[in-house]
């Protein structure tokens, strides 16, 4: 599948609630690492997270692919992003991001996904509190400084 066809078909399964289909793209063994919702690896985890978590409080999701570059074996796309929320405080408000997919890519198939989002103004638009922001960016302050590639960041 060449890389336009591959996000295409990534962005149209979640966008359908097929997390079947979304996760037939990755190996196996594939790991999708989620900005919200963490880590899922293999193919049944990462089905589990389109059709159970992105869809537990959102609805009508739209997910754009942008500009991708691709080697062959490591694939960057930046994105747009949307879904309508219905946490109560959110008023059914579209909450939008943007962001850069990575994916790490063998035989055709995704190994990992990895992606790097701008999630300010989504918390607006959703209504979340001060206190909530804050935590949800201390939880990925946590992840980012448990990366392997930041231990040289973290050094005295």
């Amino acid at each position: 599948m060449d890389i336009l066809s591959l996000l295409r078909t990534f962005c149209d399964a979640v966008e359908r609630r097929d997390g079947n289909a979304f996760a037939a793209l990755f190996a196996e063994d594939g790991v999708y690492h989620d900005v919200f919702y963490g880590t899922f690896g293999g193919r049944p985890k990462i089905a589990e997270i389109i059709n159970d978590c992105f869809y537990r409080t959102a609805t009508d999701f739209r997910w754009d692919m942008h500009d991708p570059v691709s080697d062959g074996e490591t694939l960057y796309a930046r994105y747009t992003f949307s879904y309508r929320s219905t946490l109560p405080e959110a008023k059914a408000a579209r909450a939008m991001f943007e962001g850069v997919a990575i994916m790490s890519l063998h035989s055709g198939e995704i190994t990992c996904y990895h992606e790097v989002a701008n999630t300010a103004p989504a918390f607006v638009d959703l209504s979340f509190t001060p206190e909530r922001i804050a935590r949800i960016a201390s939880k990925q302050g946590a992840e980012l400084k448990a990366r392997p590639e930041i231990r040289r960041h973290l050094a005295g």
